[in-house]
């Protein structure tokens, strides 16, 4: 392919694939690899056609997560305005009880992540909808010891200290998302499939459109019918359903699906050990890094004048809270990028996607970083009118803003691993960086330097930052061309699987 037109990038523009036919391009891959191309010629080439593929990624599945989050928070809202007791619970139920098996479920699926992803790249269309029924039913069977939680739910938080009151409520609200358990295991499998044919706009109009249906139903069910907190969380889980469903009816109707998904298979059936090992290693790997937040939340409520504490944390955890939407986009679009590109045999586009990645990422949340520091004194005042919190969150702000530059970079290597097939391995650094580095340094400089929230802050910015570095240094020595060749190894042991033959990485 020759590349001396000075036009060749809208060359490669116009070069597309019909919609019922998937493909993956090689453009990027010809760009790198030809030698009639200087050096910046190729890197000014290459950086066009990935950032492309890359915001046609990113876009939409920030739209997603930002959506979801703001479908279970308007339920917490409509509760809040029931009363005080009302908020409680369903901030209990949600935070306590629902993100414990969102957590386990969305890190689950994060397998067929890998799997579909690198199928997809090596043009073995027919095993990513093997690959959904296989991670759809292990979930599912996941969600059974996870409705015995939801059902003991009261019995749990009056054992945690919480009060009879507030865990009957919460019981209440929990006892309406147990339909929930099973969406989350049929829509992660379902968004991951959609999302390794770079297919994640779809999701998104699905989204919006069923928040909207959702505030409507919501406010009628608690408003007007007087269903109160099990009222808004049923239709929490319906709305969960109503997304599930509306995904599968793409996947059967639309054309980009037809050789990915061509019906239910009893080969579905095989594997499932395998594939549930695989499935593990990416949920301790997610849980791991998400109850890291919490126990830091948790250590916190110990410390002298915990209830200012405490909301200053809340305010920073909310910010950074959306800050990381940005970065879970460009997770996905980590993951997504790097496993296409591994699957269909690219060993430089897929090195190279991870550096503008994670350069696109950094840079995104460097800005988000500059604004909370300039808006430091004020911003608590969109959560309470405080004045001591406010002066509590101005002084966590500084590292509020370093946490939020790291989540410019560690969640996209998270997606490199995911894409890489690396779970295993990142669940032991997880373990090493959160929980013997972060936490107890942590609790040393709050407690025993009497550094309070910030010396907690700051065990929280250890573990990250040590996570940061171990997965850039494991990065940056990747042999690309010998993650090529696992892919294929991989892909070809899960399609020909022997049950005698291990598939995950150690």
């Amino acid at each position: 392919m020759k590349f001396n037109n000075k036009n060749i990038f809208y060359e490669l523009q116009r070069k597309q694939y019909s919609a019922s036919t998937p493909a993956m391009s090689s453009n990027l891959e010809d760009i790198l690899t030809n030698t009639e191309l200087s050096y910046w010629h190729q890197i000014w080439l290459a950086t066009r056609v990935e950032w492309k593929t890359l915001f046609q990624l990113a876009a939409p599945a920030i739209v997603v997560y930002l959506l979801n989050f703001l479908t279970s928070m308007s339920s917490q809202i409509f509760c809040g305005h029931l009363g005080n007791l009302e908020l409680a619970a369903a901030n209990l139920g949600n935070t306590g009880i629902q993100v414990f098996a969102f957590g386990l479920m969305l890190g689950m699926g994060s397998a067929v992540e890998t799997l579909c992803g690198q199928a997809y790249g090596a043009h073995k269309y027919e095993m990513l909808g093997i690959y959904l029924q296989r991670s759809t039913i292990l979930l599912m069977v996941t969600g059974i010891p996870l409705t015995v939680l939801y059902i003991f739910s009261k019995q749990i938080l009056i054992l945690l200290g919480e009060s009879t009151s507030i865990a009957s409520a919460a019981a209440v609200f929990v006892y309406g998302l147990i339909p929930q358990i099973f969406a989350y295991a049929a829509n992660f499998p379902i968004q991951k499939f959609l999302q390794a044919q770079s297919i994640v706009a779809p999701s998104a109009y699905i989204s919006a459109s069923t928040l909207g249906l959702h505030l409507l139903l919501t406010w009628l069910v608690v408003y007007k019918f007087g269903l109160g907190l099990l009222g808004a969380s049923l239709i929490l889980s319906l709305s969960w359903w109503i997304v599930v469903v509306a995904q599968f009816v793409y996947i059967l109707v639309s054309d980009r699906c037809k050789q990915t998904w061509t019906g239910f298979s009893l080969q579905a059936f095989s594997g499932l050990w395998d594939f549930l090992k695989l499935s593990v290693a990416s949920a301790v790997m997610l849980c791991l890094e998400a109850w890291y937040h919490q126990i830091l939340v948790l250590i916190a409520g110990l410390l002298k004048n915990a209830e200012i504490t405490l909301d200053a944390l809340s305010v920073c955890m909310t910010v950074n809270g959306w800050a990381f939407m940005i970065a879970a986009g460009f997770n996905a679009a980590a993951s997504v990028r790097v496993s296409n590109e591994l699957g269909a045999g690219h060993p430089k586009s897929a090195a190279f996607s991870v550096v503008i990645v994670t350069a696109s990422s950094l840079f995104i949340c460097v800005i988000f970083a500059i604004l909370v520091l300039v808006l430091r004194h004020v911003m608590s005042y969109a959560f309470t009118s405080g004045t001591e919190v406010s002066d509590a969150v101005s002084e966590l702000a500084p590292f509020l803003a370093v946490t939020v530059v790291l989540n410019g970079i560690q969640p996209v290597l998270s997606g490199v691993a995911v894409g890489c097939g690396w779970q295993a391995f990142v669940a032991y650094v997880n373990v090493g960086c959160y929980y013997i580095i972060g936490i107890p340094m942590g609790a040393l400089l709050g407690f025993k330097f009497n550094m309070g929230a910030k010396g907690i802050w700051l065990g929280m910015i250890g573990g990250i930052l040590t996570q940061t570095l171990v997965l850039l240094w494991v990065t940056f020595r990747t042999d690309w061309n010998k993650e090529v060749e696992k892919a294929k190894d991989r892909l070809d042991k899960w399609e020909n699987k022997n049950d005698n033959e291990p598939i995950l990485e150690e």
